[in-house]
């Protein structure tokens, strides 16, 4: 990791930027490397070869604005596409299907792929429809794919921003009352969704992301009155939403978004009064064209092998355990 600083002299910087830094964002969402802006100075965090084509960037737009007086937003990713010797193919856009193996999202860790029948299933009613749902057991990639897949869509610049949210609903047993400001009391109910993104970008990265809230992680209850427009959108643990709040969801959705709602239907955790928004909308949406489900099983679990195993005793309970009770009524 390389850290280089650039000093932006005679430029206006908001005709560099863009308005709310839209440029700015065009830029950073291409690369790895996180772009960090303080008065006039630029701070690019990154392997040395991406850190050389965000300079030779700027280079570029500097030269173009001292010429023409301005520049527009087709104008930088022209740029962008030029100056990066190895663009990243548009993967949510793509005219033919993904086929098994293929690459999701390049990460700083690893290559996020796709591993099974299902998963490219999944990945392909992504890439079609604006609103999937994705039902299944712990460990078949539901929620980790749609964070590769929110991250790509950001990086080829087809939305502006990644929200992520869950319901705060404990599983099985209460936390209490936890200290802190707002973000220490919710970190605990959104750390599986922290822990994909810092799998898959830089510390730094991540923190430049969200300081500027293109990628901002929110409990589902703070999304109430919010229209979300040009965003890629992940609802995690939706079994443990109640109709309500799955209601209230699903309309928040705006002009050119996506949205991933996941859960498994066999963990819910809200009291025995509730219903589960995601069963509802299981029965209540399958008719509507451009909203899709990807229902996953114990076939499908890509963790640690037990986990499968596991999985798969436990539904055999759950059946034997129905059957008595059928049996004594």
């Amino acid at each position: 990791m390389s850290e280089k600083k650039i000093i932006i002299d005679d430029i206006e910087l908001v005709s560099l930027f863009g308005s709310n830094d839209d440029y700015l964002n065009l830029i950073e969402n291409r690369f790895k490397a996180g772009i960090i802006v303080r008065g006039n100075t630029v701070t690019i965090k990154g392997s040395d070869e991406e850190i050389a084509k965000i300079e030779k960037i700027f280079e570029e737009l500097q030269y173009m604005l001292k010429r023409n007086k301005h520049i527009s937003q087709q104008d930088v990713k022209t740029v962008v596409e030029l100056l990066d010797s190895s663009p990243i193919p548009k993967e949510l856009v793509n005219s033919t299907p993904m086929q098994l193996n293929q690459v999701i999202f390049q990460g700083v860790k690893d290559s996020i792929r796709i591993r099974n029948p299902k998963q490219l299933e999944y990945y392909n009613k992504v890439a079609g429809n604006d609103l999937v749902f994705a039902i299944g057991p712990a460990g078949t990639g539901k929620t980790f794919l749609a964070v590769a897949m929110a991250l790509a869509a950001l990086r080829n610049n087809d939305v502006s921003r990644v929200i992520l949210s869950r319901p705060a609903v404990e599983a099985g047993e209460s936390l209490g009352y936890l200290p802190g400001d707002l973000r220490e009391k919710i970190d605990p109910y959104l750390k599986p969704l922290t822990d994909a993104m810092n799998y898959m970008l830089s510390p730094e990265k991540v923190k430049s992301l969200m300081e500027r809230n293109i990628i901002e992680i929110t409990p589902l209850a703070y999304m109430r009155g919010r229209t979300l427009s040009n965003s890629f959108i992940i609802l995690d643990e939706a079994q443990n939403a109640t109709t309500i709040q799955m209601k209230m969801f699903l309309t928040r959705l705006g002009l050119n978004s996506k949205a991933i709602i996941t859960g498994d239907v066999t963990q819910i955790d809200l009291p025995r009064k509730s219903h589960s928004g995601l069963i509802d909308a299981n029965r209540i949406l399958q008719k509507i064209k451009g909203i899709e489900f990807v229902y996953f099983n114990n076939s499908d679990v890509v963790r640690h092998r037990l986990v499968a195993e596991i999985v798969k005793a436990y539904e055999k309970d759950d059946n034997v355990s129905e059957k008595s009770e059928k049996t004594k009524k």
